[in-house]
């Protein structure tokens, strides 16, 4: 009787000691969130409305999670509601102003209406796989992009035109990616690997110590110009070594780097879309291997 009576005790202070702690996320992911809430990155609409809390299971979750019908205040609609945190809101709609629709004007002479999504907030591993490290779809900090829709109903599916699209329609693909990559500090699209031969993913992660990496893959690739635009004003794809390597960020994930050390410079926040020219990698700079670096996403692979 007496070892029953002292079980609740024996209980508590193994919890009191920690042994029953619940898992935290990484500061970073918190520090960034309140950061972007804080300087109102990201506005209540009607398109875009806060949900309650999603705390678990584990260490899955958002704090702030923001339910996404259609960003551009509307102009661009979901194809189903996103869950997604605030900075990959801002960023997407940053993205969406400075890479997708120039590119769609400039090639098909109106702009795009709809983002078809393939995934935004879920938790599992990377690539569903059972036993992998959490995605950032975990943290509703990643978007899977299956295709656009332009102005007129016209569909671009990723998988389909990707490779065997007419020429504008892949060169406006190939544009996205790279423009893509200025943006988010994980970009895989098809080409990286077997698990992304329908979608792109772009995700917000902290790549490296100090979040001064990103993945783009695969390398972008320069394109031909639009019809009736000059050749010297096209934008280029970086040079293979800008790909997978330190360097300058995207303004939100120098945002993201700043907070996890403990404050917010407010000239990041301001900061422009595009960054510098990126300088050479260093030989000591990446961790891991191969598997720690691909940040991939929910989508199983095609059937072989």
């Amino acid at each position: 009787m007496l070892l029953l009576a002292l079980a609740p005790l024996a209980a508590a202070g193994l919890s009191g000691c920690g042994f029953m702690a619940k898992p935290q996320r990484p500061a970073w992911r918190a520090h960034a969130e309140n950061a972007c809430l804080a300087e109102k990155r990201v506005q209540p609409t009607a398109y875009v409305q806060f949900a309650p809390e999603i705390d678990g299971p584990g260490i899955c979750g958002l704090t702030k999670p923001l339910r996404v019908t259609a960003l551009q205040g509307g102009a661009v609609t979901f194809n189903a509601r996103a869950t997604l945190d605030c900075s990959m809101v801002a960023e997407l709609d940053q993205w969406l102003a400075d890479v997708v629709q120039p590119s769609a004007m400039a090639r098909f002479g109106q702009p795009v209406a709809q983002i078809n999504s393939m995934g935004s907030y879920s938790c599992r591993g990377m690539n569903a796989q059972a036993g992998a490290p959490l995605s950032e779809h975990s943290f509703g900090n990643a978007l899977d992009i299956g295709g656009f829709v332009l102005a007129d109903g016209r569909e671009i599916s990723i998988v389909r035109d990707w490779t065997h699209g007419e020429q504008q329609v892949k060169d406006f693909l190939a544009e996205v990616h790279g423009g893509s990559c200025r943006h988010f500090t994980t970009v895989l699209s098809p080409g990286s690997n077997a698990f992304h031969y329908n979608h792109i993913h772009v995700d917000l992660a902290m790549h490296g110590r100090n979040g001064d990496r990103h993945i783009c893959k695969p390398v972008p690739r320069d394109v031909a110009p639009p019809p009736g635009q000059d050749p010297q004003l096209v934008a280029h794809g970086p040079d293979d070594d800008d790909v997978d390597t330190p360097g300058a960020q995207p303004p939100l994930a120098a945002f993201q780097a700043q907070a996890s050390r403990g404050g917010v410079n407010d000239s990041l926040i301001l900061a422009a879309p595009l960054p510098p020219v990126r300088p050479r990698p260093s030989a000591l700079s990446l961790e891991g291997g191969p598997k720690d670096w691909d940040v991939t996403s929910s989508i199983r692979p095609r059937a072989r």
